[in-house]
């Protein structure tokens, strides 16, 4: 081969990872027996630390719920290859900028589900039972034993808004004590167990004595429990979320507990979070009585974060060493078995009328064989992948990469 020609993707030891906010050292030991670089920094930066840090020529940037990954940092970085988002959560990351640079973005859909559920699930009893405020009045030397307003939770509706990973677990849980479980969601689900779909929010709002919301955060989803929403509610009845701060309006539902039109709810998640642990915390539901809230802890257990890092890191690697992409949540879903002893190239390019056709010419007037290919696009881009006879793919690659509807070609081999 040729100097002209050789393969340019980088060895194994000289990719580059920035892990961001205490990323668990599952993640870290999974890289590491790669060969991979990494640097870790222990909290969230600000755009501007984070555009000079990924001008270090980082490839891979590893980030938890509070760096906001903006477009001015995704164009900053030339040799980002992608992102992983250690937690389920990806509204921190600008999913459209990330793909339009070429960037899938990888999460973690399941590893804090069973975390979450149980979260969930010690909520609905503490509410049922008051103990927030009865552990709050024994704390400061009170002792109120009483048993109004506490019940058990048997036999109580559990009303389930959102019904994915977490939700059914919640509805499995919740129907082991003896719970009904209802549930609704936008598209149709498989309930688990006994637990029965209802065909409206409206229609679980009225039969729920206690409402748990599990829902990503969409312009669908922005201040779906409002006013209205709560006044359809039981009187008495309880609300609890989980999901995204800008769910639930923290006024209506104030006004409605100082009302006793709820008998209380639990808050894991808020439109404003402090963004580190030395900030005050300041909120209109602070101090309600039979409210119990917790500064989003949900996947926060040491068995959901050690999950989490291998989840994504996983991702993170099988992307790197074979473009897959099966798992990103703004790329075209691609994965192809390696090919013994060819070279594999990567593109991502504009959806344009054209390109696969000027990709093929390229293949062919370098009379290249090829011995697997697969592309998928979506409205916006396309992304392929090629293998190559290894004599051949560089050539391949450089032209592919000069290709005026090209945003990001690279080469494994």
């Amino acid at each position: 081969m040729s100097p002209s020609s050789a393969p340019t993707s980088f060895p194994k030891g000289e990719i580059k990872i920035l892990l961001l906010e205490n990323v668990h050292q599952s993640a870290h030991q999974i890289f590491r027996g790669q060969g991979f670089q990494i640097e870790a920094v222990p909290r969230a930066l600000k755009e501007d630390e984070l555009v000079a840090k990924l001008a270090e020529g980082f490839h891979v940037l590893g980030i938890r719920s509070k760096t906001q990954v903006t477009k001015r940092a995704l164009e900053a970085s030339k040799r980002l290859l992608t992102v992983g988002a250690f937690c389920i959560g990806t509204n921190q990351i600008d999913l459209e900028a990330a793909k339009h640079a070429g960037v899938p973005v990888f999460n973690a859909p399941f590893s804090n589900t069973r975390s979450v559920a149980e979260l969930v699930i010690c909520e609905i009893i503490m509410l049922a039972r008051q103990l927030g405020d009865r552990s709050r009045e024994v704390h400061e030397g009170t002792w109120r034993k009483v048993a109004t307003q506490s019940y058990e939770v048997r036999g109580k509706t559990l009303g389930i808004v959102g019904y994915g990973h977490i939700g059914s677990q919640v509805g499995v849980l919740a129907e082991a004590m003896g719970m009904r479980v209802i549930s609704y969601d936008i598209r149709p689900t498989l309930p688990m167990g006994n637990n029965k779909a209802v065909d409206t929010l409206d229609a679980l709002l009225h039969a729920s004595d206690f409402v748990t919301l599990h829902v990503p955060e969409t312009p669908q989803t922005k201040g779906m429990i409002g006013e209205s929403e709560i006044a359809k509610m039981k009187d008495g009845g309880y609300l609890i979320n989980l999901s995204r701060g800008t769910v639930v309006d923290l006024e209506a539902l104030a006004r409605a507990i100082r009302a006793n039109k709820l008998a209380g709810a639990a808050l894991d998640v808020y439109p404003h979070e402090p963004e580190s642990n030395a900030e005050t915390f300041e909120s209109v539901v602070r101090g309600l009585p039979n409210v119990v809230l917790t500064p989003h802890i949900g996947g926060s257990t040491l068995e959901a974060q050690e999950a989490i890092g291998r989840e994504v890191a996983h991702v993170l690697t099988k992307f790197i060493n074979s473009g897959a992409t099966v798992g990103a949540v703004d790329f075209p879903q691609v994965e192809l078995a390696l090919m013994p002893g060819a070279h594999r190239v990567l593109n991502v390019h504009k959806n344009v009328p054209g390109v696969l056709r000027d990709i093929n010419r390229l293949v062919s007037d370098r009379n290249a064989n090829v011995l697997g290919q697969l592309l998928a696009t979506d409205p916006s881009i396309g992304y392929l992948v090629m293998d190559l006879d290894k004599e051949v793919a560089n050539d391949v690659r450089k032209a592919i990469a000069e290709l005026d509807a090209s945003i990001k070609t690279r080469i494994l081999f």
